[in-house]
């Protein structure tokens, strides 16, 4: 088999009907819903089947897609088929985690239902995010340092794109002056709140107690933390990583170049969305992606891997 790295995607991938033929296809997804349903206190079925209003509010987003990516993980898990590293965008690290065999499905899926509603409760009134295009990172950082007030890189997505997320009227400034500086283009992101920024602090302190819960696992599988963008084999570390991921930058193109080094041939991207296979193709195309959202996605995944 080729040396596989699976990746999962972050909140905004998100979509009405996101694993329903997998539910409706194989006991392994179903076990996965039913359980989110009963222990998290929502219903997992009507949240990511049926119109609704709630699928876009953070609170319900996180565990809604978590548990789509985990549904359709434990039937590629079925299938015998094994990565040699994981990494995940944001919330998607926890799937990562997961597949790693670093920690339980259900405890994610705990942690996920707490982390979510954290972060909508903590968010501040006057946050916001930007997505930068065509300015390399220096200059953007850079801009950032000078701006005053709070505005910081969230996320370096792939070459010639970043987020800033702070203080409405700081990223506003900041997103002028990024603009002045030869940015392609500076577009402002509807989002619920400035995430992967220092005003998301306290959501992070949050999240302690329930990851002390945890019980944390050892094994041959390393991940990709977004907050280093360096593999952790060392179960004890993943704790403090995860608290400072909510308010730290997502280095996504870091990791996925340090799963390039270490040698990774294939990316497996397992959620709805192709929003990783797009960003792969900015950081390094010579590398294949597919993107398992359908049950029919599957065929593609053992044609490719094996």
């Amino acid at each position: 088999m080729k040396k596989t790295a699976f990746i999962f995607p972050g909140q905004g991938a998100q979509k009405l009907g996101m694993g329903q033929d997998f539910y409706e296809g194989f006991e392994e997804s179903r076990e996965v819903y039913d359980w989110a349903s009963e222990n998290l206190n929502m219903d997992m079925k009507a949240l990511c089947f049926e119109e609704n209003d709630r699928l876009n509010i953070t609170r319900y987003t996180q565990p809604a897609l978590l548990a789509t990516e985990i549904a359709m993980l434990k039937v590629i898990e079925a299938k015998g088929i094994v990565p040699a590293v994981t990494a995940g965008l944001s919330l998607g690290e926890y799937g990562a985690l997961v597949a790693a065999k670093k920690m339980s499905w259900q405890d994610a899926l705990r942690v996920i239902e707490r982390r979510g509603l954290f972060m909508q409760e903590a968010v501040p009134v006057g946050g916001a995010m930007s997505a930068v295009m065509g300015l390399d990172f220096e200059k953007v950082e850079e801009i950032c340092r000078n701006t005053g007030g709070i505005v910081e890189p969230a996320n370096y997505n792939c070459p010639g794109q970043i987020v800033i997320s702070g203080e409405a009227e700081a990223v506003e400034k900041a997103g002028a002056a990024i603009k002045a500086a030869g940015a392609k283009r500076v577009a402002p992101l509807k989002v619920s709140g400035p995430f992967h920024s220092s005003m998301l602090k306290g959501a992070g302190e949050q999240l302690k107690p329930e990851l002390s819960k945890v019980t944390w696992m050892d094994s041959d599988i390393p991940y990709v933390s977004n907050t280093i963008a360096e593999p952790v084999a060392d179960s004890s570390a993943i704790e403090g990583l995860l608290v400072r991921q909510v308010s730290e930058s997502v280095r996504w193109q870091q990791s996925v170049e340090k799963m390039i080094e270490m040698g990774v041939e294939v990316f497996v991207e397992i959620g709805p969305g192709k929003t990783l296979a797009g960003f792969l193709k900015r950081i390094d195309r010579k590398f294949p992606c597919i993107t398992i959202e359908t049950a029919e996605d599957l065929k593609k995944l053992e044609e490719l891997v094996c």
